[in-house]
């Protein structure tokens, strides 16, 4: 789906410049679920922007779909984002005067939608996150997790390739952001999505395939702990449902009923259990510090590039008049 290639960002501050990001090489496979995380100010959002087609990098290729879109015209990186690209911010981004059913047929309005077919596939969109009872209501009606699940209908309205998120559970409280979180991922399996999301939670980092960390421009890859089990991605489980009868029998298949073995510590000396087997567990090493993400805030890692505020005089949020059409939409 991506492929980067020593993708990098400047920015000029005043007599200087400042590097969002050095040198980034990135593949991002098709319905891939990728997780960002790192520190304030380390470029997470620039390359969300880059992905996006929001931003054009300094130098190097942001191949999607095997067209860099640091190449093409305005006007065809603005028809892809578009056609294949779905956006969920932080701060909603709806519009406060339009109500929740024409803030999702907003996005239809590039495609050059009819004005019934916009009707009925935002209908649908706000019905499929649990807004079929909100579809008159304007933002200022809702709540925080109402509006977020409008954006993510006004996202995927489309039917996208691809959904970047920018913090997209920043603003709601814990609760909602579990309801948020879960209708990401079920969306993402349901469809087929590749999905990138920017994060500071830790909690929501670790539900995705893959974690990578942005620390002063730079990505690298948080290795997943051993034993743990990563999502399975759209298709997989009726794969394996399908592969399993068709598997032959083996030794092990043949074990005689209700007579479980068990491995000792070296893994080559099967025996059958005894009382040692049947003791309690020791949950004591469930405390594990592996997950601790203290090593995202490292004073270390200040950039000399960085301003006092250790943060890169960055763009807030996606600003871009494709993805957030104004408040003149005109509709049928």
């Amino acid at each position: 789906m991506y492929k980067l290639s020593g993708v990098t960002k400047n920015y000029q501050k005043g007599r200087g410049t400042v590097a969002a990001l050095r040198g980034i090489d990135l593949v991002i496979e098709d319905g891939e679920w990728l997780a960002v995380q790192g520190p304030t100010g380390h470029g997470k959002s620039t390359l969300l922007q880059i992905l996006g087609g929001l931003d054009r990098p300094s130098a190097g290729i942001v191949d999607f779909d095997g067209r860099d879109l640091a190449q093409l015209r305005e006007t065809e990186v603005t028809k892809v984002r578009a056609e294949s690209i779905g956006f969920v911010f932080q701060t909603f981004n709806l519009i406060p005067t339009l109500s929740a059913q024409e803030n999702v047929e907003a996005a239809l309005v590039p495609l050059h939608v009819s004005g019934a077919a916009r009707r009925q596939r935002a209908q649908i969109a706000l019905e499929a996150v649990g807004l079929g009872d909100r579809l008159r209501h304007v933002p200022g009606e809702l709540s925080g997790g109402q509006q977020q699940r409008v954006a993510v209908a006004r996202a995927l309205v489309k039917e996208p390739k691809v959904l970047l998120a920018d913090e997209p559970t920043g603003n709601l409280d814990e609760d909602t952001r579990d309801d948020i979180i879960g209708l990401l991922e079920t969306m993402w399996r349901e469809r087929g999505l590749t999905m990138v999301l920017v994060t500071h939670d830790s909690s929501i980092a670790r539900r995705a395939q893959r974690i990578g960390i942005m620390k002063n421009g730079r990505l690298t890859f948080r290795q997943p702990r051993p034993g743990r089990a990563q999502p399975a991605r759209p298709g997989a489980r009726t794969a394996t449902a399908q592969a399993e009868p068709a598997l032959a029998a083996s030794d092990a298949d043949l074990q005689p009923p209700d007579m479980p073995v068990y491995a000792d510590a070296d893994l080559t000396d099967l025996h059958e259990p005894g009382p040692a087997d049947l003791a309690e567990p020791d949950l004591t090493d469930l405390d594990d510090t592996d997950l601790d993400d203290s090593d995202l805030d490292d004073s270390d890692l200040d950039d000399p590039d960085l301003d006092d505020s250790g943060s890169l005089d960055e763009p807030d949020s996606f600003a871009d008049s494709d993805s957030e059409p104004a408040d003149t939409v005109r509709f049928d």
